[in-house]
């Protein structure tokens, strides 16, 4: 027997009005759930918890509970709350009222077993920190003011006439940026290669270097704001591989490659992909004729 929807209601609702003024106070709700399911076995890969983790924590527990690994969790009510619902709850019932608790309290989920924390929790979690960081440590003012400059540099875009039939739609790429996902993030380098970074850093015209740069969900390694292009570099020895080896690679990185250049497109950015031969410019542009591809003779 499993609780009624009309008792589960209330039930989440008793619990939130009970919470704790912590719960109330967390300066990042998404990052503090995320950082709790973290703890707990996942069988969807934590991907109910990452899409419903802006929602208060009893209503996350309520949507994800049938994604939690049960077998793995012991649940016990060592508050006595959920003592209130024992005439409509059997397990399923106690369990929820125990997980949706917006306290944390000690020992009434307890694990059995490792767990490792979900991919998609992961991922959530790698974003959300990487954004706080730039937020308050990367120089959003530099983005700013190279903004202003490559628009004061735009060429004024046509008046309509009173002919139109129809008003102009906004095709000015810059109007995209007005989507947060199109607004430039600046954020360290990634992966730790110092020879991949110093090429970065040297793409004619870089904007910021020693930064990558997200837009669209996506990192990139350099961005020049007065062409609006992004920049993914690629510093593999292509040319010392045997044809095989060379098909091989091409083929597992041409998907990113076209996803990345999809991502620039749709915030109104070219897409530039930088390679050290011309041996690995002409096997991608065989893959796909529409990628631009460049020599980095700089690197």
């Amino acid at each position: 027997m499993t609780l009624r929807p009309c008792a589960l209601i209330t039930l989440l609702l008793f619990l939130t009005g009970c919470a704790t003024p912590a719960a109330h106070e967390s300066r990042s709700p998404r990052l503090a759930n995320l950082q709790r399911a973290a703890s707990l076995p996942w069988t969807d890969d934590g991907r109910c918890v990452v899409r419903e983790s802006t929602q208060p924590w009893p209503v996350l527990a309520e949507r994800c509970f049938h994604a939690l690994d049960q077998d793995q969790v012991r649940f016990i009510d060592r508050s006595g709350r959920c003592t209130v619902a024992s005439a409509e709850a059997a397990t399923l019932g106690i369990g929820l009222c125990v997980l949706a608790a917006p306290e944390v309290v000690a020992g009434a989920v307890i694990v059995v077993g490792v767990v490792v924390v979900a991919v998609a929790i992961k991922e959530a979690l790698d974003e959300v920190d990487w954004r706080e960081a730039s937020e308050h440590s990367f120089p959003v003012q530099r983005i700013e003011a190279a903004e202003k400059e490559s628009a004061a540099n735009r060429k004024p875009s046509p008046q309509p006439s009173g002919q139109d039939l129809f008003p102009p739609s906004s095709r000015d790429p810059f109007e995209r940026d007005r989507r947060p996902e199109c607004r430039p993030v600046l954020g360290p380098p990634r992966g730790g290669n110092d020879p991949h970074n110093e090429c970065a850093d040297k793409v004619p015209g870089n904007s910021f270097p020693g930064f990558n740069v997200l837009i669209n969900g996506k990192h990139y390694d350099a961005l020049v704001l007065s062409r609006r292009t992004l920049w993914e570099v690629k510093t593999d020895d292509f040319e010392k591989h045997s044809p095989r080896s060379r098909k091989f690679f091409v083929s597992m990185k041409l998907p990113e490659l076209q996803r990345e250049a999809r991502l620039a497109r749709e915030c109104g950015y070219d897409f530039v992909i930088g390679v050290r031969s011309e041996a690995h410019r002409t096997a991608l542009k065989i893959a796909d004729p529409s990628l631009h591809v460049e020599i980095m003779d700089w690197c």
